[in-house]
């Protein structure tokens, strides 16, 4: 039987629910891609990145074949850039061991790199009408809510108890305005500050609403200290080029271009001597980047060039770039900032 629940939620969803957005169709591509893009980063960001990227990769072939620098350049700005990695490596493996055949079954999407078991679920609901529970940040918010749940949903016993609840609330049929529902309602009404409850169709069974504890429930994350670190990132000139290097494939801005960091003013010295005769000129203001685990202080300090040293003119970790091409270039968002000053102060 048809839970109250899922049946109230589809009603509403049809009325008052999100239609017309650009991933919502049939095609698992589609989908899939504004799952990954969706991760932690709001729909208005995400619009105007998920057309650029379709333009560019219409379908997982185009993307599977790509230059992963390619997708990374795109994907500049958005952050999280795993995520983009995940993308490039996934359709790989469609391509080559599902045979261009984006999968259907839940637990053979969440074997791609990147997908876990909500991403998982919602492609397969969206693109399939699988029957599968989803398990996102609104819909906690959704289900503690209304249900009562306490704890931080992001420990593992208050996660269980969440997904147990979410699979035993689907619908038999519907699943695709079911599991936008739960979306849009979290994302819409059941918002984490100020929620809607005069126009949320669950506010008669709402145990939270009842209670008039909306400001407490989901509980939050215990608070943990933020750590700051610093470093120096250096903006060296030749010939009006800019040397950008390349980061590792793992850890923050993985694979994408940067500007060399350094610890000390005396480390960026040393770099300017092996490579040739030039000026440091004043640091510019520091420069302060959140990450959702520290916070980065920059302090950016030009470098003038005269001349380099044979040796090192072409090094290979890197690249010398146009002043006016580097900010278009697959760089770190606070870099591109950076770069663009740089450009304007030529």
């Amino acid at each position: 039987m048809e839970s109250a629940f899922a049946e109230r939620l589809i009603a509403w969803q049809q009325t008052h629910g999100r239609h017309g957005l650009p991933w919502q169709v049939s095609d698992p591509y589609r989908v899939w891609l504004s799952e990954i893009m969706l991760q932690q980063t709001q729909v208005s960001t995400v619009l105007g990145y998920y057309a650029r990227f379709l333009a560019r990769f219409p379908d997982v072939a185009s993307l599977a074949v790509a230059p992963l620098d390619d997708v990374l350049t795109l994907w500049s700005g958005l952050g999280y850039y795993t995520r983009a990695r995940n993308l490039h490596k996934a359709a790989g493996m469609v391509m080559s061991e599902f045979g261009g055949q984006f999968p259907q079954e839940r637990n053979q999407i969440e074997r791609l790199p990147g997908i876990g078991r909500s991403t998982a679920a919602a492609v397969a609901a969206f693109a399939f009408g699988q029957r599968e529970a989803i398990l996102d940040g609104n819909v906690k918010r959704v289900l503690t809510r209304c249900f009562g749940v306490e704890g931080f949903p992001g420990e593992k016993k208050v996660e269980q108890q969440l997904w147990v609840l979410a699979e035993s609330l689907l619908p038999n049929q519907g699943m695709t305005a079911y599991t936008q529902g739960m979306m849009d309602l979290g994302a819409t009404v059941c918002t984490r500050s100020k929620p809607a409850c005069t126009v949320c169709p669950m506010v008669d069974r709402c145990v939270a609403a009842r209670d008039g504890r909306c400001a407490e429930l989901p509980a939050r994350r215990p608070k943990k200290v933020v750590p700051t670190r610093r470093t120096v990132m250096l903006l060296a000139v030749h010939q009006n080029r800019v040397w950008l290097e390349r980061r590792p494939p793992s850890g923050i801005w993985g694979g994408l271009l940067s500007l060399p960091e350094f610890e000390t003013s005396e480390a960026v010295e040393a770099w300017r001597r092996e490579r040739g005769p030039g000026d440091l000129l004043p640091a510019w203001p520091e420069l302060e980047h959140v990450f959702s685990h520290f916070r980065l202080i920059i302090t950016p300090q030009p470098l003038r060039l005269e001349a380099l040293d044979g040796r090192v003119a072409k090094e290979e970790n890197g690249s010398w770039l146009a002043l006016d091409e580097a900010p278009d270039a697959g760089v770190p968002a606070p870099v591109r900032r950076l770069l663009h000053r740089l450009a304007e102060e030529r």
